[in-house]
């Protein structure tokens, strides 16, 4: 399970070398060779001379990837003799950031132009930024800045309305010049069509895409096109902001297709591009029979969509993580050519890899791991299973009330509280393996050198960072158990009557999560230099934990009250 607050940033470089696979390989790996990082996609092209790669990890690793990528790149690659049908003006022509989960794109605007300088001073490489990223607006557009390409750069960078945002004035011979970015992320998403008609497939795609089509005078066929004052014809704008599209025939699915960008999946998204093309098919006499997303999507552009889905059934969406990315294949039919395989599709899940969490054990398999002879995982993610349990148990009450016949009207009130349930059992699911690993970072400091004076300064740090860490981590659990009695407390009071042993069953698991944390923070506290340190979270916990008995207490009056 990936962390759930852990930041995302995808990079897309295009490198101006398509056919030396070598030349490709060692750039590659200078972007494999960074902790943090997970190499997805390597697209060369013979005809454009150009590889398009795409790796996304934390924004710290990206940069660093990113930067080892351009070093590597100009000085492997001439551009001297580079030539190639696609526009270009740099070893590493552009660097692209973009925002995948729990990053804003101002942030990824700041990494962006951090790259950039780096780029700029480090390897005397002259550097525009680009779209989001750009300090002026007629730099915002990838084509004004890569105007002249490499042929013209020279004298391009002699113009004073040209000087580079960072690095030399002058021509870097061999490496060019590269445009550093932030921009959002791209989908690229195929509606499926009942027809094989391309015509048809591109007159939806008009319909939709926000460009939209040439306007006509009287017939809009074949009538004579309208211009305006300039001269230039007059559009008549699809439904969908930043989305572009166009029909095609797929001849190995003998179908036709509407194929569409999703330049910014936060201003349209991929359920809403789905629905306004299938009404917008309808109104054309055709059926949209599903859909397919090529390459990458986001996390949460599928629970997005899961939940959209299910709210327009008027069903609970505090469900897990896995039946909202099913129901989103379903509603969508993201299955109809091909089966959608989430590890595969979905970049949080790529990059999670399959390394095993205490989590991904069955029941017996966690039991087991806990009763071994290893003092990890113990009394701390032991807890923050109890209370990721009684959270659970408040979501159960809430989705089973929100579909309970007769109660229609009062769903989404029991809606809301079932996905207020789901991430307070979310988060404590991942305070179990935190809390294991948490205490192997103790145990990583102490095995650090202690040969010289520096070197135990060192030590001694690092294993008083780890022993305030593993105190953090069950004072969060505490923290987060007790916020889920709200859940609980509601379901005991108007959850459905016969499940209301379940609210107190779920209220006698946090409070067995809280105490339990809670005992670990004040065996570590007694460990820790900083005593300060100790004493307020000490005290801290004993707060919640006197609030935990009473929230408890109250859930339980309710409950025998109702049995």
């Amino acid at each position: 399970m990936q962390q759930m607050n852990q930041q995302l940033v995808e990079c897309v470089p295009n490198f101006s070398e398509g056919k030396d696979m070598q030349v490709i390989k060692q750039i590659t790996d200078e972007i494999e060779a960074v902790e943090g990082v997970k190499l997805l996609d390597v697209d060369p092209g013979k005809a454009t001379n150009r590889t398009v790669v795409t790796f996304v990890g934390t924004p710290d690793a990206v940069v660093d990837a990113a930067f080892r990528a351009v070093k590597k790149a100009s000085e492997l690659i001439d551009m001297r003799k580079h030539s190639g049908a696609h526009p270009r003006f740099g070893a590493t022509d552009v660097c692209p950031l973009v925002p995948v989960s729990n990053i804003s794109m101002e942030e990824t605007v700041e990494y962006a132009r951090k790259l950039a300088k780096k780029i700029g001073e480090e390897l005397n490489i002259s550097v525009y930024c680009y779209e989001n990223a750009a300090y002026e607006e007629k730099r915002k557009n990838l084509a004004e800045c890569r105007s002249g390409e490499y042929e013209g750069l020279k004298e391009k960078l002699q113009k004073p309305e040209w000087k580079p945002d960072f690095g030399p004035s002058q021509l870097n011979e061999t490496a060019g010049a590269t445009a550093v970015g932030a921009r959002d992320f791209l989908v690229a998403y195929n509606i499926n069509l009942n027809t094989t008609s391309t015509r048809r497939a591109n007159a939806l795609a008009f319909d939709v895409r926000e460009k939209g089509r040439v306007k006509r005078k009287g017939n809009p066929l074949t009538g004579e096109i309208v211009k305006d004052e300039n001269g230039d014809p007059v559009m008549i704008p699809g439904s969908l902001k930043a989305v572009k599209g166009i029909g095609w025939f797929i001849e190995e699915y003998g179908i036709a297709q509407v194929s569409l960008n999703l330049t910014n999946i936060s201003i349209t998204s991929l359920h809403e591009t789905f629905d306004e093309c299938v009404k917008k098919a309808d109104a054309r006499g055709m059926r949209v029979s599903g859909s397919e997303i090529v390459g990458l999507v986001p996390l949460k552009a599928m629970t997005d969509a899961g939940k959209y889905f299910l709210k327009k059934q008027n069903r609970s969406v505090g469900v897990s993580e896995k039946e909202l990315i099913k129901i989103a294949v379903k509603s969508m039919g993201l299955d109809d050519l091909y089966p959608f395989k989430p590890e595969e599709k979905i970049i949080e899940y790529i990059l999670a890899g399959k390394e095993e969490k205490l989590v991904d054990k069955s029941v017996a398999g966690f039991a087991d791991e806990t009763s071994s002879e290893l003092p990890a995982p113990g009394g701390g993610s032991v807890s923050a299973y109890m209370g990721a349990l009684g959270a659970a148990l408040g979501t159960m009450v809430a989705n089973l009330s929100s579909h309970k016949r007769g109660w229609d009207d009062c769903w989404e009130e029991f809606s809301d509280w079932a996905e207020k349930g789901r991430k307070y059992q979310e988060e404590l699911m991942y305070l179990v393996d935190e809390d294991t690993n948490a205490f192997n970072k103790i145990m990583e400091a102490f095995k650090m050198p202690k040969k010289t004076e520096a070197d135990k300064t060192a030590r001694d740090k690092a294993i008083e960072e780890a022993t305030k860490y593993a105190i953090e981590i069950p004072f969060r659990m505490m923290q987060t158990a007790y916020n889920s009695f709200e859940a609980l407390k509601a379901m005991a009071e108007t959850g459905i009557t016969a499940s209301v042993s379940d609210a107190g069953v779920g209220a006698c698991a946090v409070r067995s999560c809280v105490m339990g944390a809670f005992l670990n923070v004040k065996i570590n506290a007694a460990e820790v230099g900083d005593r300060k340190f100790a004493r307020d979270i000490i005290a801290r916990g004993e707060e919640i934990q006197k609030k935990t008995i009473k929230a408890e207490q109250e859930i339980l009056e309710i409950v025998n009250g109702k049995l």
